[in-house]
């Protein structure tokens, strides 16, 4: 499983890009109690933590030290005595379980902060392994070099991270060591600085815990406020429609209602007399087509309009001047065939064409059926013919 890599950290110098090192604060703290114990000789401490490789990068992580008992410069020479490491690897698993000594701590009183050949000799000795690291200071000035063991020497590293996290095991060391060894003044003043520079770091993660989860808060908030106004604008737009709807449905409804109450009103079809029978037509005769409303051609040929030609060769009709009168009903009883039913358009000179194939009979016509105007005719009218 990857490490998450630490959020609060403090960078010291410049830090390279293929090996990172972090050393937990915790541990920083315990490098300054030692130099503040040194006196002529120098003290030193072993460094506990892991190695993580991720891709094409190594991440060295320090998050314990453990002092070195018995410690001893010959020379040029570093010297410690096997009870001296055996004790160290049993707190390292008593404190920090399965971790890893992964180098080593040497606090000196104003010396030049390089690596010597004893020195170098030491590490390749006890940390054959590549990467692992060695840490030099100045218990006078706190000036410091980090070193990585790599191609079987030293390299100095550049620079570092120190990190704030909950660190139980060296808390639980650096407590255990005070009540064997004691503890001096400045480490009081120290823990105290310690104590309240941690409470900062706290009190920032706090503030940042608080500033993402307002953050999350307004993004919320932002998005339901986005959703209520989508859902708004739809249910106006669905309400424009619904209220179009409502209006044309009322508009049918007033149509169907009005003509029902126009049906309702009027009277049925079937009862309404034709209106050939109705008395005003009856009473008023329709003029089917009257060409002048004074002179025809045949009442143009007429002197008197009392004797026609065609009269007078008829001697029936001129020996019987009550003709009309007697003939009447004769013809009414004797069939259809001396009566004739106006249509639209007819005039008594079409009717005499039609019936005679010309206009000689326009006044028999009149006379048989008692007409003072041969132009006042109405459609469905009967007329006897002679």
């Amino acid at each position: 499983m990857k490490k998450q890599l630490p959020k609060n950290v403090r960078q010291i110098g410049n830090v390279s890009d293929s090996s990172k090192i972090y050393v937990e604060d915790y541990v920083d703290t315990f490098f300054n109690q030692l130099c503040d114990k040194v006196d002529q000789s120098p003290i030193g401490a072993f460094l506990v933590g892991e190695i993580v490789q991720e891709e094409e990068e190594d991440y060295i992580y320090i998050y314990g030290a453990i002092r070195m008992k018995e410690i001893g410069i010959k020379g040029k020479e570093i010297q410690i005595g096997d009870s001296t490491w055996k004790r160290a690897c049993e707190q390292c698993k008593e404190y920090f379980g399965d971790a890893e000594i992964l180098g080593w701590f040497l606090a000196l009183p104003g010396q030049a902060l390089e690596p010597t050949q004893g020195m170098t000799k030491f590490h390749q000795k006890f940390f054959p392994k590549e990467k692992t690291l060695f840490v030099i200071k100045d218990s006078e000035t706190r000036e410091e070099k980090y070193f990585l063991h790599k191609f079987r020497d030293l390299l100095e590293w550049g620079g570092h991270y120190i990190y704030y996290e909950k660190n139980v095991e060296m808390q639980n060391y650096m407590i255990d060591s005070r009540k064997r060894n004691g503890m001096t003044p400045s480490e009081t003043v120290e823990d105290g600085a310690t104590a309240n520079f941690r409470n900062v770091i706290r009190e920032r993660m706090a503030q940042n815990e608080q500033k993402q989860h307002s953050r999350f808060l307004y993004i919320a908030c932002t998005f339901l406020v986005l959703v209520v106004f989508v859902i708004g604008i739809t249910m106006v737009n669905n309400y424009d429609k619904m209220t179009g709807v409502q209006q044309s449905l009322d508009v049918i409804s007033d149509k169907v209602l009005n003509n029902d109450d126009t049906n309702a009103d009027k009277p049925d079809d079937t009862n309404t007399p034709d209106n050939t029978d109705t008395p005003d037509n009856t009473d008023t005769p329709i003029v089917a087509d009257k060409p002048d409303g004074t002179d025809t051609p045949d009442d143009a040929d007429k002197p008197d309009g009392t004797d026609t030609p065609d009269d007078a060769d008829k001697p029936d009709q001129a020996d019987t001047p009550d003709d009309t009168q007697s003939t009447e009903p004769a013809n009414a009883n004797s069939g259809t065939e001396n009566v004739y039913i106006v249509k639209k358009g007819d005039t008594l000179a079409t009717i005499s064409k039609e019936k005679y194939g010309n206009t000689s009979q326009i006044d028999a016509i009149c006379k048989m059926n008692g007409l003072e105007d041969g132009n006042l005719i109405f459609i469905g009218q009967k007329l006897l013919l002679p």
